[in-house]
């Protein structure tokens, strides 16, 4: 124990030992001591003097406290007094700690060189994986933070470490669940160096729930106003997000954006921003932008755009935008985010251009941020923001264009209020060169890929002074370009013209018949000038290589064959292609080429815009074929784009035409569909009738049986009477009723007679209709199947009359068998009273039923003229059925033969198209592949209209 006292500084009888000797002694008492406080006390000791002496320590030491943690983990004491003392070894966070003493350094890098050392054998790092698991805060932090500095020393290879050992990555995602926050936001700086450049692991702490985790940590340390916490957490965050698609989508799907909106709900009092929440701020702006970056597939940030517009994220940054007293770099990163967001994205670009901002009167969003851009007070980068949130509006977006070059126009011009074009106008024309450059791309983006709108911009009339006649638009520029204004300006000038005219033969037109452009051009590409001046006349000979290659040979003066020996004579092709040559080689044109976003380290340097770049990669070939071209090559040419553009024509023709047989055909299976609806409606309805005639026939059978039993009856009453005896005092009595009987039974043979006659017609009227049925059988071969059915129940109903028909002569033979009966009671009983009574009650039943009968032939009489109606109806759908049928057999083989015929044009069309491109190809020029022409032929129709007119 002296010899630690004296370690430790206290007393001692003896020198003292040098340092390297004391960590030997120390070293040699942790290897050989067989009792733990003593390896504790010595380990204790070498943590002490592992500051001071670093290089020491971790050299004779290190192997010493390996074998420690593997021997004594059951003592969290010692490995926590072990692990604390590898930390200080191969940390740096001590070495700069030192540089800032004025302490000179012993070995350079020595972190790296004892990391490597410590990771030699992987076990090591299984190890201290392991013990990052242990719960006992003195054994748990001290392995995070030598984690951690391991990642930062050889991050690559530890990683590679980690992801092969078994659950290494899931055991460390652990760490974010901790109560302890020491420990929670050291683990998130280890992830932090965990996920740094590594997919792979990126995905695997993605999918252990880290964006949950992450976003509770922020949303309990209060959003952005939280602390340095937020800042790790926000910037772990970008780690598993950026160029990382899988994270991006998982992201996405699980509704984690939603949970940004938050973030950026700022109070109406912003003054007083902390550093720290302009930071955390900052983060979460590029946290969006990583979202939704160009460099993202396109349907991945269409997707994200899209949910950030639904959520409300995007309203809430435009709150942001048009809100005072935010700081000037949040200002200008959230322009720069709002740009990301609607870039492309049709929905959010309408939503920007309807943001207005809270202003008296009210100013368009877009109107408020081009003031900014186009004031030469405004900061740099301030500027650059705002040329990207426009560009970014008017990407992809038509209808944004449009608008903001109707503001140009004359019919449209507000004397009252600023608008767009007027602000654009006044910087294309202002004393800075920054606002004439910045202004001149805007217009260039308005006109992108907008055949229509580079014709309307022609009709602009600019008042250039009192008493003067007004100038287009095109004169202004060009006549500002012969000024010899700042390089800057002449650059953003040609920018516009070179896009203004490309495309456009009628710009090139307008452009050509100005007699002082040509020469001019001529001049500046002819004249040998500065290295400054070397990049305008590389633009001024692309500007006239457009004029050539788009020029429709509609002015005499300047018809594409005399422009190229104005080139021929004045320039020399050779030193016309040179110049072209400029831009592309220029330094300032490669780093515009890399990203839509205009970076620029200075003004000076702001020369190129990314979307120019693309036009300039794409006419750079052909204006070098086109110089070199001769008249009859370009006779030929000429001639081969007709043939192409008749061929087009014809083809959209006939797509147009297959297009209207498609709706006919969908239109005629729609009808088809409705009548097949009716005609099982019709047929459930005969059905229902056929039943109705069942009951009807059952009730019949019914009264049928009951009157068989009356007549029973009445016969057995009949036979009583002729047996009994019949006194005469009666006799005169029953002559009376019996001539009342007569009476009443004549009566009753008249009605019989009606009866007769009806059934008579019932009889009649089911051959009619069978007729009519036959007749329509025979005239109608091919009719539909349910004719069958009809004709099916027309027979059932035909038997049942019969049966009727059969019952009734029944009922008459029943009635003759009376008068029969009558007949003989007369000639027998003479004045017989008695039977006179039991006749009058026969009389009575017999009425009643005849009334029955009648009452039931007129119920089956009216169902007969209902069914009858029925098959009319149904008789009238078949027609129409059939009529429709044949129509849409007559429009099917019609159609077939227009498509045969379409084939043969086609297949001529080709073989000429292919002569055709065989003959340019042998001329220089160059020619889509099929491949392309059949992707553009399944485009849809807006994208046919863009081919035509590029065309």
């Amino acid at each position: 124990m002296n010899f630690l006292r004296g370690v430790m500084g206290g007393p001692s009888a003896g020198p003292q030992p040098s340092g390297a000797e004391t960590i030997q002694k120390l070293c040699d008492r942790v290897a050989s001591s067989t009792l733990l406080d003593d390896r504790r006390d010595a380990v204790r000791a070498l943590k002490s003097l592992s500051k001071k002496y670093r290089l020491e320590v971790g050299i004779q030491a290190m192997e010493h406290l390996i074998r420690v943690l593997q021997t004594d983990r059951s003592d969290s004491e010692i490995i926590g007094y072990a692990l604390d003392t590898l930390y200080n070894v191969i940390s740096n966070d001590l070495e700069e700690e030192e540089q800032e003493e004025n302490v000179p350094k012993q070995v350079d890098d020595l972190g790296s060189q004892f990391t490597e050392i410590f990771i030699k054998q992987q076990e090591n790092v299984t190890l201290l994986l392991t013990l990052v698991e242990e719960f006992d805060f003195h054994v748990r932090w001290p392995g995070v933070k030598l984690l951690t500095s391991l990642l930062k020393q050889q991050g690559p290879q530890v990683q590679q470490i980690i992801l092969v050992s078994p659950m290494g990555v899931s055991r460390l995602m652990d760490l974010l669940a901790d109560s302890r926050e020491v420990i929670r936001n050291d683990g998130v700086l280890l992830l932090q160096q965990l996920t740094k450049s590594n997919a792979a692991i990126q995905k695997i702490v993605a999918f252990e729930n880290a964006f949950e985790r992450l976003l509770d940590i922020i949303t309990e340390e209060g959003n952005s106003d939280g602390g340095i916490v937020v800042e790790d957490c926000l910037l772990l965050l970008q780690n598993l997000l950026k160029n990382n698609n899988s994270n991006q989508n998982f992201f996405k799907e699980g509704s984690y954006i939603q949970r940004m909106k938050p973030w950026f709900e700022v109070g109406d009092d912003n003054c007083g921003w902390s550093a720290q929440k302009v930071t955390n701020l900052h983060l979460m702006l590029q946290l969006v932008r990583v979202l939704v970056s160009p460099t993202n597939p396109p349907g991945a940030t269409s997707s994200c755009q899209k949910a950030m517009f639904h959520c409300g994220l995007l309203q809430q940054l435009c709150t942001i935008l048009m809100a005072t007293g935010v700081p000037a770099d949040i200002l200008t990163e959230t322009i720069n985010t709002v740009s990301e967001v609607i870039r492309g994205c049709q929905m959010n670009q309408d939503y920007f251009a309807s943001v207005n901002a809270p202003s008296n009167p009210p100013r368009p969003a877009i109107v408020v941020l081009l003031m900014s851009m186009v004031n030469e007070r405004q900061p740099f980068v301030l500027r650059c923001a705002v040329l990207y949130c426009f560009q970014c509006f008017l990407y992809k977006n038509q209808k944004g264009q449009g608008e903001i070059v109707s503001t140009l126009l004359p019919s449209t011009i507000d004397g009252n209020s600023v608008s767009a074009g007027q602000l654009l106008c006044g910087g294309l024309f202002s004393t800075d060169s920054l606002s004439n450059w910045c202004a001149a791309v805007a217009l260039a983006h308005a006109l992108q890929e907008n055949a229509t709108l580079k014709e309307q911009l022609l009709r602009v009339q600019l008042a250039t002074s009192i008493g003067n006649p007004p100038v287009s638009l095109l004169q202004q520029c060009t006549n500002i370009l012969s000024q010899g204004s700042k390089v800057q300006t002449r650059v953003g000038l040609l920018m516009l013209l070179c896009t203004w005219l490309s495309n456009c033969s009628i710009a090139v037109t307008h452009f050509l018949h100005n007699p002082a452009n040509v020469p001019f051009l001529t001049g500046q590409i002819a004249e040998n000038l500065g290295e400054e001046e070397q990049l305008v006349q590389g633009l001024c000979a692309l500007l006239l290589g457009i004029s050539i290659y788009y020029n429709d040979n509609s002015l005499e003066n300047y018809r594409k064959e005399k422009l190229k020996q104005l080139i021929e004579k004045r320039i020399g092709r050779e030193n016309f292609i040179e110049k072209l040559g400029f831009i592309s080689k220029h330094e300032l044109y490669s780093r515009a080429a890399q990203k839509p976003q205009p970076s620029f380290s200075s003004p000076d340097h702001m020369m190129f815009d990314h979307e120019f770049t693309k036009l300039v990669k794409e006419l750079e070939g052909v204006i070098s074929k086109a110089i070199y071209k001769s008249s009859e090559e370009d006779k030929k040419e000429e001639e081969v784009k007709k043939t192409l553009e008749q061929h087009d024509n014809i083809v959209t023709h006939y797509k147009k035409v297959i297009r209207e047989q498609d709706q006919e055909l969908e239109e005629l299976k729609q009808r088809i569909n409705t009548l097949t609806s009716q005609n099982e409606q019709l047929q459930a309805t005969v059905t229902q009738q056929v039943s109705q005639i069942q009951q009807h026939k059952d009730q019949y059978n019914l009264l049928k049986v009951q009157l068989g039993k009356d007549t029973q009856h009445h016969n057995s009453h009949s036979d009583t009477f002729q047996m009994n005896g019949i006194q005469t005092e009666d006799v005169s009595k029953m002559k009376e009723e019996l001539e009342e009987w007569k009476n009443k039974h004549e009566l009753l043979q008249g009605q019989l007679r009606e009866k007769e006659s009806v059934i008579e017609k019932l009889k009649a009227s089911p051959l009619e209709v069978g007729t009519t049925e036959q007749s329509s059988q025979t005239s109608k071969p091919g009719g539909l199947e349910h004719n069958n059915d009809l004709q099916k129940e027309l027979e059932m109903l035909r038997s049942q009359l019969q049966l009727q028909s059969a019952e009734i002569s029944k009922l008459q033979m029943e009635n003759q068998k009376l008068q029969v009966m009558n007949a003989t009671a007369d000639l027998a009983l003479g004045d017989s009273g008695a039977a006179a009574a039991n006749n009058s009650g026969l009389e009575g039943r017999l009425e009643q039923e005849i009334r029955e009968l009648k009452s039931e032939v007129k119920v089956l009489s009216e169902e007969k003229e209902s069914l009858k109606q029925h098959l009319d109806s149904a008789s009238s759908t078949v027609a129409i059925l059939q009529d429709e049928k044949s129509k849409l057999q007559q429009e099917v083989a019609e159609s077939k033969k227009e498509q045969d015929d379409l084939l043969v044009l086609l297949a001529d069309q080709d073989q000429k198209l292919s002569a055709l491109k065989i003959k340019l190809k042998d001329l220089g020029v160059p020619v889509e592949d099929e491949d392309d022409i059949e992707s553009g032929d399944q485009g849809d129709e807006d994208e046919d209209g863009d081919e035509e007119e590029q065309d």
